[in-house]
């Protein structure tokens, strides 16, 4: 039976600008009334989102102003590699690696577009080789940091003994569009944020790291309206349904159960999870369909609190907020969920290093 892949090092990158929420609340409420934007009935969603601040790769001043395709792209490419090369450096740190030693890296991204993309221009500023394999990957959304992790422990699984470097960056307070008068890019000051997140996979390193047991993904059919961006004049436009911690509870637990069926476990036999917080009803939703109390999903609530929804990488953070807390190694089963555009759903299992 072939080793599992083992999560070697987990790192976490955050852009400069630390921005409360009162302070996005209130540049809120002037920028759309300043626009004749009934915003009031709205204002109650920052106050209830479980969000204290966020970081933003830019000002927040820079986000009233128009900002076109090239605007948008050249920050993309400059503040995303600053924030990868962060967390990549970190993760490599962690995992007493250099860069040269790296055989494989997966960059998850869909909030810029860059050709070459960020993983190519990464190149010039760290030792990687030059044989590297390359595989960037766009359009998972909040899915892609749980996705590729899963997607990361087979490539590792299937070359044993090769270290494969997950990298995931989003950058979602810059798509926001100034003249977008609509409740969804309201909703979207309300939550999102900018973050990257790095993590080292192989077969072969400490017994005590925790080893990635299994992986899925699901796509619901008819639902490609729930979640995803629109392509606008001016930038990307925000796509989500209010429905989301809905189909969490109607339609997340039996997709849930199989999974967890299939590795022999129930909801109840879980020591943790690290689930994506997408907002605060979506992790009420979460604990509900996981069978834990209303609160109960800390990590997930803190890294909402303290970041807001930074898309692939949140899932990340989760992570590393718990495996932080288990100093002494995870103490069983562990499950991730996220959602993304599709509507779709990525699943993933980790539990205890064999050395624990």
């Amino acid at each position: 039976m072939a080793s599992p892949a083992k999560l070697l090092a987990l790192s976490t990158a955050l852009p400069p600008h630390r921005i409360p929420q009162e302070a996005v609340k209130d540049w809120a409420r002037a920028h759309f009334e300043g626009r004749g934007f009934p915003i009031a009935p709205l204002l109650s969603a920052y106050d209830n989102a479980g969000i204290a601040e966020r970081r933003s790769a830019l000002p927040l001043e820079w986000y009233g102003g128009a900002h076109g395709w090239v605007e948008r792209s050249a920050l993309y490419r400059e503040a995303g590699l600053d924030l990868l090369q962060q967390a990549a450096e970190s993760c490599l740190e962690q995992a007493g690696m250099e860069a040269g030693e790296v055989d494989s890296l997966i960059l998850v991204s869909s909030t810029g577009v860059s050709t070459p993309s960020l993983d190519a221009l990464l190149m010039d500023r760290l030792p990687f080789r030059e044989d590297l394999e390359r595989l960037p990957v766009f359009g998972l959304g909040c899915a892609g940091g749980v996705a590729g992790l899963g997607q990361a422990a087979k490539l590792a699984e299937a070359r044993p003994g090769q270290r494969v470097l997950l990298l995931t960056l989003e950058l979602c307070a810059l798509n926001f569009r100034a003249e977008d008068m609509t409740k969804g890019n309201v909703i979207a000051t309300v939550l999102f944020g900018d973050g990257a997140a790095a993590a080292l996979l192989s077969t072969e390193g400490s017994e005590a790291a925790p080893e990635l047991l299994g992986s899925a993904q699901h796509r619901w059919p008819d639902s490609a309206e729930v979640m995803g961006w629109s392509v606008e004049e001016d930038g990307l436009g925000v796509i989500f349904s209010r429905d989301i911690p809905n189909i969490i509870r109607s339609k997340a637990a039996p997709v849930i159960e199989r999974f967890l069926a299939r590795h022999g476990l129930t909801t109840e036999k879980l020591a943790h999870s690290a689930c994506h917080p997408g907002g605060a009803k979506v992790v009420a939703a979460l604990e509900a369909v996981l069978g834990r109390q209303r609160g109960e999903l800390l990590h997930e609530r803190a890294v909402l609190e303290r970041c807001g929804n930074m898309s692939s990488p949140t899932a990340l953070f989760v992570l590393r907020d718990l495996l932080d807390a288990e100093a002494e190694g995870l103490r069983g089963p562990t499950f991730s969920l996220a959602l993304g555009p599709g509507f779709s759903a990525a699943l993933l299992l980790l539990g205890p290093g064999a050395g624990l």
